[in-house]
């Protein structure tokens, strides 16, 4: 079994996450991922919390089996190396502010003239292009700015960030499906693209509701909590020892959660017959199926639920997540082999992309030290004269 991208370089200049993600991503379909670090200090994540042996644990969470060479792009001698990468390279990421690159000749104006097939891929807090590109971002900016955090959180509280850095992490996505689709459009043409994501742009497809909502009847959404603001019932109810989840997507589901909680009656009563009237009358709703809920526990409810084919699950922290038989069957959460020679025994996410003729990611490849594989990446530049540049 072969992996999709095992014939690709990618040369990845970013840090901290969006970048990194997306380098992450590529590498499990097979790329190799040279990632280009400061000297000295590296991505800013090796110095993020938690530690484990000396180590973060957040680094390797999204950095395991990338080498490592560390290059100043402002000194001769390690703008000669980062240029013979470039030779090699099919992809360079980079999530500097605009105009770190040009102004050190390496632009995608500038690299396009030396390496027609070349993708640039490049992530940052508003993009390239519009009055505020050369503006710094953080994902709590893109969620702020893109208005995730108007509608996050509970309705007349406090403005709430999204817990996981979607800011962040929904532009890594974007940023690899641009990657992947200008390498498929290479193949077919012949030349490569620069792919240009802005954190901001990428908040925006993600909030289908919101956009719907605000663009119809001009208003715009509110915080409505765990819920759903236009689907009921979809939120969280309470159970004898805690919190679980029901998501009766539509009228026949409504009717078997009914039956199964033991209240036919609501499935019947005319303030619920429909979503529209049921998400009219949410909170009468939700008390009435919590007088049944909370007479048992949440295994109790979630097994007669499933029985009766309606969506359910209870809500799990990340401990309990890491222990899921579903996810453990799945390999979402594997171990990250140590360093030759000794190193931190990590743990993190497995691949989510599961592909018939790629086999599955059960171990991560270790994790480099800042600059840990110079050696390995000139060697393999040296091996590499004489072949016809990418």
């Amino acid at each position: 079994m072969t992996k999709p991208l095992q014939d690709i370089v990618i040369i990845d200049l970013t840090h901290v996450l969006a970048g990194p993600f997306c380098s992450n991503t590529l590498g499990d379909m097979g790329a190799k991922v040279i990632k280009v670090e400061r000297p000295v200090l590296g991505d800013d994540t090796r110095q993020f919390l938690p530690f484990f042996e000396g180590e973060s644990a957040y680094f390797a969470a999204l950095n395991a089996g990338k080498k490592s060479i560390a290059l100043d792009l402002r000194a001769p001698a390690d703008r000669d190396i980062f240029e013979r990468l470039l030779d090699r390279a099919d992809v360079v990421l980079e999530n500097y502010r605009p105009g770190v690159m040009e102004r050190l000749g390496y632009g995608w104006e500038d690299l396009k003239k030396i390496h027609p097939r070349l993708i640039y891929g490049v992530v940052s807090g508003f993009g390239h292009t519009g009055p505020e590109a050369g503006k710094p971002a953080y994902d709590l900016v893109a969620q702020a700015r893109g208005g995730v955090m108007a509608i996050t959180g509970e309705e007349g509280g406090n403005p709430v960030r999204v817990g996981a850095s979607i800011g962040d992490i929904i532009a890594g996505m974007y940023l690899t499906q641009g990657v992947l689709a200008a390498l498929v459009q290479r193949d077919r043409e012949g030349y490569g693209a620069k792919v240009d994501i802005s954190m901001l742009d990428a908040q925006i497809p993600i909030q289908e509701h919101a956009l719907a909502l605000a663009s119809t009847t001009g208003v715009s959404p509110v915080p409505t909590g765990a819920r759903h603001p236009s689907i009921t019932p979809f939120s969280t109810y309470r159970a004898a020892d805690g919190f679980f989840v029901i998501a009766a997507g539509n009228d026949a589901l409504f009717v078997k959660m009914c039956n199964a909680i033991g209240r036919p009656e609501l499935a019947t009563d005319e303030r619920f017959v429909t979503n529209a009237t049921r998400t009219a009358n949410v909170a009468v709703l939700k008390r009435k199926i919590e007088v049944a809920t909370l007479e048992q526990p949440r295994d109790h409810w979630i097994e007669v639920l499933e029985a009766a084919g309606v969506p359910t699950g209870k809500l799990q922290n990340m401990g309990e997540v890491m222990q899921d038989p579903q996810v453990l069957a799945r390999h979402m959460v594997v171990p990250v082999k140590p360093r030759p020679g000794g190193g931190p025994k990590f743990m993190a996410s497995g691949n989510p992309i599961k592909l018939s003729t790629m086999e599955e990611i059960t171990v991560r490849e270790p994790v480099s030290k800042l600059d840990g594989d110079r050696a390995e990446v000139l060697a393999w530049l040296e091996a590499a004269k004489g072949e016809t540049a990418r």
